[in-house]
């Protein structure tokens, strides 16, 4: 029977066996089309494949997505000097590999070493020597780098560079901070660092210290984003986020008092080499900082003696004040009740519970009164007055004069001080500046509660912030009474102690005199304390001074500290009376010539006219006629005809005829370049300021074209 079955079977057709493999056939088929139906069912409701999002993936094919860094706020000075603005710097690398080349067959990789190398050892700061073996030991890497050489390289070097045609060099930009005043209230201005951001190779600038850290956010804007979606049928579309530069910020520093007092600064510490130094100028109306410095410090574009300062001692550093307290000791006795002019006490030590208070003069000067004491800067006078106020009425008084208080200037790592005020001895120390800590902030602000009737302000160093793209203001600083912790009778009572200190002849600070000006001041001297004991020597003091002036109505405030000196036959006064005296005179004097009305003087055309005419007619209006050649008439001037000048502004006027080398000195950048332009020479100028030195002396011939040199400082 099986065998029957078998012999059927054998004996099917082809067309039979074709039927069944057809059969066969259409199942598979059903089965593979099934499965794909599912499949794609699947990624077209899930859209994804082996993990991958396709839209996602689809997305980014066609889609270029760019971050458009903001740029950071440019610091300004209140003249309108940039102090801190964004730059690009470059790093510089070399490919090596042989196999890179441009789409048209450009060679992207060094060719020639030693072409290399003389370029790279004339623009950068490395020897031909070692730019050559750097080159060579490349040999065979994709690229290289040239070190600390090839990093930070400004636009115009890279340009130096790029025009030697040097194949296979090639550069990265960052975004870099300049600063371009060096030295120039390093500390209060600040610093910025470079940190990568999250998630990309790019980097940001943040701010590290002084206002470029408190400022950061204001300063550092918001990147925006632009996405680019290229598609066949539609072509590009744009959207994206629009960027926010960063906000400018405007100090209230002065720049030429700041450059002035950064000279004398550094002309002080080279003398003394004092372990620190501070100066600050207020203003003693507003409490705009004007002007502050302090040793050591460090160049903020090449961050040259970094390493040696990092702290703001204006808030950071907390000392022991010294005899620069007894202004506040003074005003707490006499605002309080408690002081008699014509009291008088045994000078040269005093016992307290024991304890003895010396004055520096330990022999004393016999039986003085208070106000002598106060300008002799007795210590056992002020420790007397303490004792008459009580030790709660004059520690109410350092409360009130916010000694014990932030000055909250939002600079990082502000400090508030500390006071040893538990024993009767301890009282009176701190009523002439020993035992308590302070800020210098903290003292500048005591100190406008003095110099403006009796209303303590708010110390400030931004006057205004600006939005780059509007230009409108978005901030502006308000002169802020922070207390009052004294009468107005009390503050114009000071002021007069503080004058005998300057003209009794007793008086601690004749050093500070002004010819021209009234100066209310005290000089204070401070046992440098160790943290458990004073240091003892010749060199183990902290001096310092407060002047106030005009010393019946101050406009301004000048504070200097100067620690442990080495005092090289000189007295510590008349060291500091070498900052003290140029700065606050320059101040002063800025302020007389504001004061004068300037609005009414308008430059006249004395093109034409007869030298002798042109320049009486100068004179005449107000300003000051610099002639530049002996001709008979004048061709040109500096100012043209009814441009609004101020009182005394100098104007050149160029007569016919050979010209001559005026003395530029004192001269600032502008009146510079104007003389350049008017007779034609080819000027080079080195550092800020006003001119101290020139290539041409006064007096000698010059011609159109011919090279001049000035030193500006």
């Amino acid at each position: 029977m099986n065998d029957n079955k078998q012999r059927m079977n054998s004996k099917r057709s082809p067309k039979e066996n074709r039927k069944v493999f057809g059969q066969w056939l259409f199942f598979i088929a059903i089965l593979i089309f099934g499965v794909l139906v599912i499949r794609f069912s699947y990624i077209a409701i899930g859209r994804r494949v082996n993990g991958v999002n396709l839209a996602a993936a689809t997305k980014k094919l066609y889609t270029d997505d760019q971050t458009i860094t903001a740029k950071r706020g440019t610091i300004y000075t209140a003249n309108g000097d940039a102090i801190a603005e964004d730059t690009s710097t470059y790093t510089l690398y070399a490919i090596m590999a042989k196999n890179q080349k441009s789409a048209s067959g450009k060679a992207l990789y060094v060719k020639n070493n030693v072409q290399a190398a003389k370029v790279l050892s004339k623009y950068l700061p490395i020897s031909y020597k070692k730019a050559l073996a750097t080159l060579q030991k490349g040999t065979g890497k994709f690229q290289i780098e040239f070190g600390t050489a090839g990093k930070n390289i400004s636009l115009t070097t890279k340009k130096k560079i790029d025009a030697q045609n040097v194949s296979g060099l090639h550069f990265i930009e960052s975004e870099a901070r300049l600063y371009p005043n060096g030295v120039f209230a390093s500390q209060l201005v600040g610093l910025t660092n470079s940190k990568n951001v999250s998630g990309s190779d790019q980097t940001r600038l943040n701010g590290a210290m002084g206002i470029e850290l408190a400022y950061n956010k204001v300063l550092s804007g918001t990147d925006g984003r632009k996405t680019v979606t290229t598609s066949g049928y539609q072509g590009k579309t744009d959207t994206g986020k629009q960027v926010k530069n960063g906000n400018n910020v405007y100090t209230t520093i002065d720049t030429k008092l700041q450059t002035l007092l950064e000279t004398k600064m550094s002309e002080v510490q080279s003398q003394v080499n004092a372990k620190s130094m501070t100066a600050t100028l207020m203003n003693a109306k507003t409490g705009a900082i004007l002007a502050t410095s302090q040793r050591p410090t460090f160049n903020a574009q090449t961050k040259s003696g970094l390493s040696k300062m990092w702290r703001n001692l204006l808030v950071e550093d907390t000392y022991e004040p010294g005899s620069t307290m007894k202004v506040f000791t003074m005003a707490a006795a006499i605002n309080s009740g408690n002081y008699n002019a014509n009291t008088t006490v045994a000078s040269g030590t005093y016992k307290i519970d024991g304890k003895t208070v010396p004055d520096w003069n330990t022999s004393g000067w016999g039986n003085i009164t208070y106000a002598k004491g106060f300008a002799l800067s007795s210590n056992v006078a002020m420790a007397h007055l303490e004792q008459t106020m009580g030790a709660k009425t004059w520690l109410h008084y350092i409360k009130k004069f916010g000694l014990r208080t932030s000055t909250n200037s939002g600079l990082q790592d502000e400090q508030t001080g500390s006071i040893q005020f538990t024993y009767p001895i301890e009282q009176a120390d701190t009523a002439f500046g020993q035992g308590i800590q302070v800020t210098a902030m903290q003292m500048l602000r005591g100190f406008t509660a003095i110099a403006n009737n009796g209303k303590m302000l708010q110390p400030y160093f931004v006057s205004k912030i600006t939005n780059p793209n509007t230009h409108k203001t978005v901030y502006k600083a308000k002169t802020k009474v922070v207390g009052t912790p004294v009468t107005s009778k009390t503050a114009s009572s000071v002021l007069d102690h503080m004058q005998d200190v300057v003209y009794k002849s007793y008086g601690t600070g004749s050093a500070f005199k002004i010819d021209g000006y009234r100066i209310a001041a005290k000089t204070g001297t401070a046992q440098v304390s160790n943290g458990s004991t004073y240091e003892t020597g010749d060199n183990s003091y902290l001096y310092s001074v407060v002047g106030m002036a005009p010393a019946k109505n101050p406009k301004y405030i000048l504070y200097i500290t100067m620690k442990q000196p080495t005092l090289n036959g000189t007295s510590a006064s008349e060291d500091m009376a070498e900052i003290f005296k140029p700065v606050m005179r320059r101040a002063l004097d800025e302020q007389k010539a504001s004061e004068t009305k300037t609005t009414t003087i308008k430059m006249q055309d004395l093109t034409g006219q007869s030298t002798k005419t042109a320049e009486a007619k100068a004179k005449k209006i107000g300003v000051t006629p610099i002639v530049v050649g002996k001709g008979s008439r004048i061709v040109k001037q500096s100012v043209s005809s009814g441009t609004v000048l101020t009182s005394k502004q100098r104007v050149i006027l160029v007569t016919n005829g050979q010209m001559y080398m005026p003395n530029l000195s004192g001269w600032s950048a502008s009146e510079v370049a104007d003389f350049a332009d008017l007779t034609g020479v080819k000027l080079t100028t080195s550092g800020t300021g006003y001119v101290s030195a020139q290539s041409i002396s006064a007096g000698n011939p010059i011609e159109s074209k011919q090279a001049l040199s000035v030193t500006l400082k």
